[in-house]
This record gives C-alpha cells, sequence and structure tokens, in this order.
C-alpha cells in the first residue's frame, strides 16, 4: 500500500503541491512545496477545519476511526483547492484496533461511494487494494510485518488495504 500510494503521489509532482497529512509525517519526505501536520485524535477532522486551502490532503489510516466519518470527508473536500486531490487509506480485513475507537471498513466500491457522497465527482475516484488470505490470517494474533519471506501477490477478494485518490472539481 505504502509503496503504490507513494508512486500516485509522485505522479502528482509534490514539490508543486501544498500538502496537510492529518495522519502522522510519512510523506513529509516527498518534498512538497509546503507541508503542514496535524494528528488525529488531537486535531479531529468531523469537527474541525484549518482556515487554509490545500493542494493535496492525505489521510493514511485514520478514517476508520471516526464517528463522523462523512462529516470529515466534507471537512477534506471543503480545505481544498478546486482541483486539488484527496488521498486515504484504510485497512479492511483487519481486527479491531482503537485508537481511540474503531469504527468503519470499506471496501473499493464502498470508499469511493464514500467520496462521491462528499463532493468528489465518481470519475474522479481512483482505488486500489492490496492483500491476500496469508496476510489476514497472519494479522489475527499480532500486527505482521510481510518481506522477504512471506507472499506478497494479491488476492483481490482478500484485501487488507484499500486507498483511493479523488480529485475535487475544477471551480
Amino acid at each position: 500500500m505504502n509503496r503504490e500510494c507513494f508512486k500516485l503521489l509522485q505522479e502528482l509532482e509534490p514539490s508543486k503541491l501544498n500538502a496537510l497529512e492529518i495522519s502522522g509525517n510519512r510523506c513529509q519526505q516527498l518534498g512538497f512545496q509546503s507541508y503542514t501536520q496535524v494528528n488525529y485524535p488531537k486535531f479531529d477532522i468531523c469537527k474541525e477545519r484549518l482556515p487554509q486551502t490545500f493542494n493535496i490532503i492525505i489521510a493514511e489510516q485514520v478514517f476508520e476511526h471516526l464517528l463522523w466519518p462523512y462529516r470529515a470527508g466534507k471537512n477534506v473536500y471543503d480545505m481544498l483547492e478546486p482541483g486539488g486531490y484527496f488521498l486515504i487509506s484504510t485497512p479492511f480485513l483487519v481486527r479491531i484496533h482503537n485508537c481511540p475507537v474503531d469504527c468503519s471498513r470499506w471496501t473499493e466500491t464502498g470508499l469511493k461511494y464514500l467520496l462521491a457522497e462528499c463532493g468528489f465527482p465518481l470519475e474522479s475516484i481512483r482505488t486500489s487494494s492490496w492483500g491476500n488470505r496469508e496476510c489476514v490470517k497472519a494479522n489475527f494474533k499480532d500486527w505482521v510485518l510481510f518481506g522477504w519471506y512471506r507472499p506478497l501477490h494479491n488476492e483481490p477478494n482478500y484485501p487488507v488495504q484499500v486507498w483511493a485518490l479523488a480529485q475535487k472539481q475544477w471551480a
């Protein structure tokens, strides 16, 4: 997931983008024109908006923890400049992990329609997912990193992670 999401961000030419990352600072290394970072739950995207707008907003592994994901999606949409992008990733087939709560899971289709309901045109939303049975089973008990000795093939019916890149309409 990280590799694929970084590819999507690189295609957008980060050096030309003013970025907001809600989920931490993993994407800071991509060299954005400007970079703002806030952390959920201290910054509650369901209730809050920043006064400035951005070309890209990134929410990695946040929306599954939100009590009001539609409200959060509307806030993201409102903080984007026309033509701006929203990159969101969420787990699907993983165990509950309360931080502080764990509420939702989306398939690619479900995530696409959540974003459309928040204002993003359906045709502007690209989704993808990754996972396989072995990864799902391995993460039942503990968080397990996959690498050199584990299968990395994708089985579309067993997504562990789902992500989407949506673009706000130009005014």
